[in-house]
């Protein structure tokens, strides 16, 4: 029939909520964004210490040592090596001085850049039996002392100087830029030399400062180069650098490109801690320290005010108290116990009395004395100076307070005639 339900058992069941009706879970976009910020924040952090410690580095990584005859990079010394061995002398490096005697000869120019300062007095003293000619490039104090005396460092050379002396590599040269180009500044530090004996001075700039020396010990000819820059490959193109360097290291047949290392230090002085760290400790620990302070900042970041909230269960006050007492039990703090006692009881005689809750202990003791007529000192001794020494004396002390209570409140309201006698509550937790 047209309009009528059908029977119930005819009716199809209805379909059950199956897992396709939950409501999505899935994160959303902004909370793994959110979850994601601090790896991102690490991640920059990393990338700017990388960064930086290759700005830092500079090309002293990437281009190999400074000043090496076989290095191509700004600060190598490679392009000088070939224009000399273009012209028939033969260079050989060393990095010890036992690679120095073995690859000189009778005639023979030992090149000694040494910024590490790893050769010392003794290590001087040998080259002058070896070398013909030695060519000190920034030569440090103890080179100084070493082999020229009357030579003292004055410190940056200035700009570009004429030679101004009667040496035949000077005059060549007639001009040198001992100046750092910008792919060379951090790794050559140059310097001027000063002289009081009989050693002569050429490039003089102003302050009598002299970027080249020449002078003579034990025989043999030394020449005090002030600026590595000089000879490096990004300035050895500049005004007469090249003609100083050919002209400085090209006098003999052999030449002995000589960096000192590691194994010339002396055997009684162990090298310092800059020289055995590696060049990848000072980027790591940067890097771990600036990871320590976000994540400091991270974790220790404030989470705005407290937020009051209610509790699920409720705390009945006589739990609290005796909770509390049993504290003072365990610790054994009866003084502390006994002052919580008198502190009660004296608010509550205070009532008792008439007076207000500010009043002090001294008027409280003087309206209950005068009040239930007993003896005020008594009183006093028993609010304020009794110092209970066990437990037992504890509960004593309770008792007492509580007999003033009660005393103090018969006296205050006295009980009509017809009307039994009652102990009163005073309050305070029963033993």
């Amino acid at each position: 029939m047209t309009g009528t339900l059908a029977p119930e058992a005819e009716r199809p069941p209805a379909p059950e909520a199956g897992p396709a009706d939950a409501p999505a879970v899935s994160p959303t976009v902004r909370r793994t964004a959110r979850r994601a910020v601090p790896w991102i924040v690490l991640a920059v952090i990393a990338v700017i210490v990388g960064l930086s410690g290759v700005l830092l580095n500079g090309d002293r990584g990437i281009g190999g040592d400074p000043l090496s005859a076989t290095n191509p990079g700004p600060a190598g010394g490679k392009a000088l090596v070939q224009v000399l061995g273009q012209q028939g002398v033969t260079v050989r490096t060393a990095g010890t001085l036992d690679e120095v005697r073995a690859a000189a000869g009778d005639d023979t120019t030992v090149l000694v850049y040494d910024p590490a300062g790893n050769l010392d007095r003794q290590g001087y003293d040998q080259l002058t039996s070896i070398a013909s000619t030695i060519v000190l490039v920034e030569p440090d104090f103890a080179a100084l002392q070493a082999l020229a005396p009357g030579v003292h460092a004055a410190g940056d050379p200035g700009s570009t100087a004429a030679a101004g002396c009667d040496l035949p590599v000077a005059q060549r040269a007639v001009r040198i830029d001992p100046r750092p180009t910008a792919n060379t500044k951090g790794v050559a530090s140059p310097g001027s030399f000063r002289v009081t004996g009989d050693a002569t001075a050429c490039f003089v700039a102003s302050g009598g400062r002299a970027s080249l020396v020449h002078t003579t010990y034990d025989g043999r000819t030394v020449y005090l180069l002030g600026s590595a820059a000089t000879l490096m490959n990004d300035g050895v193109d500049r005004l007469g650098n090249a003609a100083l360097g050919l002209g400085l290291l090209g006098e003999h047949r052999t030449l002995v490109w000589y960096l000192p290392g590691l194994l010339d230090r002396p055997v009684t002085g162990p090298p310092d801690l800059a020289t055995l760290t590696p060049g990848w400790v000072t980027p790591v620990l940067l890097l771990l320290t600036l990871v320590f302070v976000a994540a400091a900042v991270w974790r220790g970041r404030r989470f705005g005010p407290l937020v009051v909230e209610h509790l699920p269960v409720v705390v009945r006050a006589g739990e609290t108290r005796e909770g509390r007492a049993r504290l003072y039990q365990r610790s054994s703090a009866r003084l502390r116990a006994a002052d919580a006692l008198r502190i009660g009881a004296i608010g509550r005689l205070a009532s008792q009395v008439g007076l207000p809750r500010v009043a002090t202990t001294e008027e409280v003791a003087d309206a209950v004395a005068a009040i239930t007529g007993r003896d005020h000192a008594g009183i006093r001794y028993l609010l304020l100076e009794q110092r209970p020494g066990s437990d037992r004396e504890l509960v004593e002390l309770s008792d007492r307070l509580a007999e003033l209570e009660s005393a103090t409140a018969d006296a205050a309201s006295p009980h009509s005639p017809h009307t039994p006698h009652t102990r009163r509550t005073t309050g305070r937790m029963e033993p």
